[in-house]
């Protein structure tokens, strides 16, 4: 076996390559700036809360008493039902931190930006690559800034 096999106890050899193996495809988020889901069922607001808490920019929310509230969802408690699970942000402008019960939200827009679209690894690469071929020297690998 060469040096760039592993074996595994269970089922024999693994034919990739340490260096195949090395490279793993990033997390492709959905877009979803701007995307205002239904919320019919609890299903759907459960749903839609899960992917606001992925989201990497504002949203707000719509409660059914009339109020809204626009902020960065930083947790999620979810419950047996609608009325058990909280949501919590933190309130845009503001340090201010909202817990909300979920059966009172009657709406939810996503309606900040993504500071880190098209910033990932690829996209990162890609520009390395770019510059090294243009012939730049002193390429740091330095992230850029989310804004």
């Amino acid at each position: 076996m060469s040096g760039r096999e592993a074996v595994s106890r269970e089922s024999g050899p693994i034919t990739e390559s340490a260096d195949a193996l090395e490279v793993a495809p990033g997390v492709q988020h959905a877009h979803l700036e701007g995307l205002i889901p239904e919320l019919a069922s609890a299903e759907q607001v459960r749903e839609a809360l899960e992917k606001a808490f992925d989201y990497r920019g504002d949203v707000t929310l719509t409660l059914k008493n009339g109020n809204r509230v626009t902020g960065y969802i930083f947790d999620r408690r979810s419950g047996r039902s609608l009325q058990d699970s909280i949501v919590r942000l933190i309130e845009a402008g503001s340090e201010r931190k909202s817990a909300i019960v979920y059966a009172d939200i009657a709406g939810l827009a996503f309606s900040g930006r993504d500071p880190a679209a098209g910033k990932s690894w690829e996209a990162w690469v890609r520009k390395y690559w770019e510059k090294r071929t243009a012939g730049e020297k002193n390429i740091g690998i330095e992230a850029e800034k989310l804004d």
